[in-house]
């Protein structure tokens, strides 16, 4: 079987960004936002990801075109453009299977990547099987000249080289994660595992592998937005090898380049949503309030967003905890004047306290 060993060096460009990200990413945690405010920005930058990945790759959807697009389900004209709708909505689902996907503590998987590709390009369905690799030699060419810009690997090695890539995904430990992440962005496309679809499969993954290990800034950021807007940039950032042929260098170069361009850009990324969440931070007496709640306290907020009572088991099944913890801890946040306890037994419920309450 192929083995993967990426090659690169740690520059001091990668190293203070790097440490910017870590900043920013603790900064962001501090940061007292509402529920109410955090599912705002959510909704802010899953648009941004959705509209600018498939920017990329040609979609001629604008920004507002695909938010009517997400929130009724329907095709938005008549113009002709149903493939561009269709690839809007698979990506949609795509990205809604990776956010569940990062919640859990499993590896990552070949079969996580055909599903992800089958979603992205299933136009919105969910009943997808996942999509095998390419069965021929594929290439990209400069839509201007026609030139041959990159040939990826024959259709013999897909396998391999895919199997020795989520290999090294599930195994390295001694990278820091977001070097892992531009890892993967380059190592997917490199490889062009698809005839189609690769460009938004690749930053999927991306996002999930970031998303896994603690990397998703309360899911308000979005990397798409820096590539789309320099386009140009992001192509010769991961243009690499004296020949645009992967067995002519492409295979064994070092890659420190992409890594640098991507490390800069999600720093970026991270201080853009980190100063937009600082302006639109809530009123000073909800801060207030809002320090005055643990971490869990924050999170269970949520749950009251769309509905005014939870019980212990919503609580358990929130954060899945034993009945008797989730319990002892809805008791615990009674005495401590977070919730007010109404019913006996099962029949028993919880409300916020009113001061808590008014910050929804």
């Amino acid at each position: 079987m192929a083995k993967f060993e990426p090659k690169f060096s740690i520059t001091n460009t990668i190293a203070n960004n790097l440490l910017e990200i870590e900043r920013v990413k603790e900064g962001i945690k501090a940061l007292p936002i509402n529920p109410k405010l955090l599912n705002s920005l959510r909704e802010t930058a899953k648009l941004s990801t959705i509209h600018y990945s498939t920017q990329i790759e040609g979609n001629r959807l604008t920004k507002e075109e695909v938010k009517d697009l997400i929130s009724s389900k329907k095709v938005v004209s008549n113009t002709g453009r149903v493939r561009d709708e269709k690839e809007i909505k698979g990506y949609y689902t795509a990205l809604d299977y990776i956010e569940k996907l990062a919640k859990t503590k499993s590896p990552i998987t070949e079969e996580n990547v055909k599903h992800i590709h089958a979603l992205v390009t299933g136009g919105g369905s969910t009943k997808v099987k996942g999509t095998e690799y390419r069965e021929g030699q594929n290439v990209i060419t400069d839509s201007a000249t026609g030139n041959i810009v990159y040939m990826p690997p024959e259709a013999k090695d897909v396998a391999d080289l895919m199997k020795a890539f989520v290999k090294w995904i599930n195994s390295v430990n001694d990278i820091p994660i977001p070097i892992v992440a531009s890892i993967i962005h380059y190592q997917f496309v490199t490889i062009h595992p698809y005839f189609d679809g690769n460009g938004r499969t690749a930053r999927l993954l991306t996002t999930l592998a970031l998303h896994k290990n603690g990397y998703d800034l309360k899911g308000i950021y979005s990397l798409e937005e820096y590539y789309a807007k320099d386009l140009q940039g992001y192509y010769e950032a991961i243009t690499i090898g004296k020949s645009h042929n992967y067995y002519l260098g492409r295979a064994e170069a070092d890659i420190t380049k992409w890594i640098e361009y991507f490390i800069n850009g999600m720093a970026i990324a991270f201080k853009s949503v980190y100063n937009k969440a600082k302006e639109q931070e809530n009123s000073k007496d909800e801060i207030k309030v809002l320090r005055e709640l643990d971490t869990k306290q924050r999170q269970i907020l949520n749950l009251f967003e769309t509905q005014k009572y939870v019980t212990s088991k919503d609580i358990a099944n929130f954060f899945k905890f034993s009945p008797r913890t989730a319990r002892e801890l809805a008791k615990n946040w009674v005495n401590a004047g977070f919730f007010v306890a109404t019913g006996e037994g099962k029949q028993r419920k919880y409300r916020l306290d009113d001061k808590f309450e008014r910050i929804l």
